[in-house]
């Protein structure tokens, strides 16, 4: 099962790739699996075409969240690493993530008829969210009166809308610094003061 995750994930990767230093529309599937050192049989196992990557960002978004998982510092508080894994995050996209295909994953999300990837409970973003919430109540840095759970979708909710913005404005800002300033402001009602 391992292999069958690794496979689709090279996919992934090397379909992203291609589309930020080729392009979205000169990307053709025989140059993803040629990339991707796999098959057309694994491609099409996995992916019914080259659109059908477009819902999978979100396979991205989780292996960078996994990837920083271990260089979170123990000492820092559960907000303070929400802020690092956002800030993180936001960079990597900023940086390697072109402008259209940012647009184009979230409206192929909105109209999207089938899965909505964003949306998955299951993805690793928010199992380490919601761990990192916990924590947070568990330590009194958190409210306790909200939720583990709404809190998470108020978090997401957040990143969302601030990609979202920054589509809509055309990168015309820094979107990790402008989310550095926007996010502690927008989850400050849920901080009790104490840490």
């Amino acid at each position: 099962m391992k292999n069958n995750a690794n496979t689709k994930s090279r996919i992934v990767s090397a379909a992203w790739k291609l589309f930020y230093e080729v392009g979205y529309d000169d990307t053709t599937v025989e140059d993803i699996v040629r990339e991707s050192e796999t098959s057309k049989g694994s491609f099409y196992h996995y992916f019914e075409s080259k659109d059908a990557l477009l819902g999978s960002l979100s396979v991205l978004f989780d292996e960078k969240y996994e990837e920083l998982i271990p260089t979170l510092d123990g000492k820092k508080t559960s907000f303070e690493k929400l802020m690092y894994l956002n800030h993180d995050l936001f960079f990597m996209i900023e940086n390697s993530v072109s402008l259209d295909l940012l647009a184009r994953m979230y409206s192929s999300q909105i109209v999207t008829k089938g899965d909505k990837h964003l949306l998955d409970r299951n993805r690793i973003y928010y199992k380490i969210l919601r761990k990192i919430f916990a924590d947070g109540q568990e330590a009194g840095e958190f409210v306790t009166e909200i939720s583990v759970n709404d809190m998470v979708k108020t978090y997401a909710l957040c990143e969302r809308a601030l990609l979202y913005d920054y589509c809509m404005c055309n990168g015309e800002y820094s979107l990790t610094d402008y989310a550095d300033k926007m996010l502690p402001m927008f989850l400050g009602g849920y901080r009790t003061g104490k840490i």
